[in-house]
């Protein structure tokens, strides 16, 4: 089965901490809700402590047109999705030696933020040495999702060509969405709780020399994966596309939706395979908000100390839409996971969608 060796991640600049962000989104929105008192309590409520940004909060206090955010989205993307793959091909925690960019046979490159035509992974290409032959994936618009949904695409890819070395590549620009002009409690429940993030993971087919190039005695092997879209849920997430760029659709049905559609469909899951909850050791949990993994808790009747990995994940970096669970796995990586261990890693996002893989810890 294919095998995830390694992981890494790539820090935008601009820190700002919830108070900072909070301040931010009263002098916006006050004019615009006489309840902003109540709503400014989504700030604290989230559990997010501080999330990072590309641009700083001055930068956000203007207003911007869509061509200028897009070109910033293109800048940073390229020059911090090259960092994130240099880090994840030399993270010498994971890997016995160097993993060399000639060496990688596909990029799957996830991202729901900015549009580019040549796409990133191409333009990360010209400052890496990549071989010619790479192929390139790009898939745009899986938003939350994406991230589990590279990693699945990944697996399928590897099954097809055992001996292939395959890059994720996240980049999400979550701010550079930010309407300054849009006074809905979409975007401000939205200023809340995205981020910006990068992260790249490596998937490798079982017939590379893995005991040359991982360093980890175990390592998860992706034993199976599964999407499966909601009908007719098309408005409970996404963008709409307008002449200033993308406003956010952020239903606050959500948590309700996660409880009472997830678990038929993750019991599904697993019993296909012969397993329940029961056997699960490893929650790799995509932390969409606090009330969503609460809401996992629930509707999976899980341990809420399962989700405490991807808790501090949602404190230290907020929701990074596709690249949180890229973010949430890398630490279950670097973690020392007994041989057998069952790991489910979830992730749900615009469509209405769930993208779930089957990990098994191996040596």
């Amino acid at each position: 089965m294919p095998i995830i060796i390694s992981a890494a991640e790539a820090i935008p600049p601009y820190e700002i901490n919830q108070g900072t962000a909070s301040m931010f989104a009263r002098e916006l929105f006050s004019d615009s809700f006489k309840d902003i008192d109540r709503l400014l309590r989504a700030f604290q409520n989230g559990q997010i402590e501080k999330r990072h940004f590309v641009k700083n909060v001055d930068w956000f206090r203007k207003s911007h047109s869509f061509e200028e955010k897009n070109d910033a989205y293109i800048e940073s993307a390229v020059s911090l999705g090259k960092e994130a793959i240099e880090k994840c091909l030399t993270n010498t925690s994971l890997l016995n030696r160097q993993v060399q960019a000639e060496e990688i046979d596909a990029i799957f490159f996830i991202s729901t933020t900015g549009l580019a035509t040549p796409s990133i992974e191409a333009r990360i290409m010209n400052l890496l040495p990549f071989h010619a032959n790479t192929k390139r994936i790009p898939i745009w618009g899986l938003g939350c999702a994406g991230g589990a949904a590279g990693l699945s695409r990944a697996y399928e890819y590897c099954l097809a060509y055992p001996k292939a070395k395959v890059l994720v590549l996240s980049v999400e620009l979550c701010s550079l969405t930010f309407q300054h002009n849009d006074m809905s409690k979409s975007n401000l429940i939205g200023t809340s709780l995205f981020a910006d993030g990068i992260a790249c993971v490596l998937v490798c087919g079982d017939e590379c020399d893995l005991d040359k190039i991982r360093r980890k005695k175990t390592m998860p092997s992706i034993m199976a994966v599964q999407s499966t879209l909601m009908p007719n849920s098309l408005d409970v997430m996404g963008w709409d596309v307008k002449n200033e760029g993308l406003y956010v659709v952020f239903s606050r049905d959500i948590p309700h939706i996660v409880e009472s559609w997830l678990k038929p469909n993750v019991t599904s899951f697993l019993q296909e395979h012969r397993l329940n909850f029961e056997t699960i050791d490893y929650f790799i949990a995509h932390p969409g908000g606090k009330k969503v993994l609460d809401a996992y808790v629930k509707a999976l009747d899980i341990p809420g100390a399962m989700t405490n990995i991807s808790l501090e994940v949602l404190k230290e970096y907020g929701n990074m839409s596709s690249a949180t669970i890229l973010y949430v796995l890398r630490r279950y990586l670097e973690m020392e996971i007994p041989r057998g261990s069952y790991g489910l890693c979830t992730a749900l996002g615009p469509g209405f969608s769930s993208e779930l893989l089957l990990l098994r810890w191996f040596d």
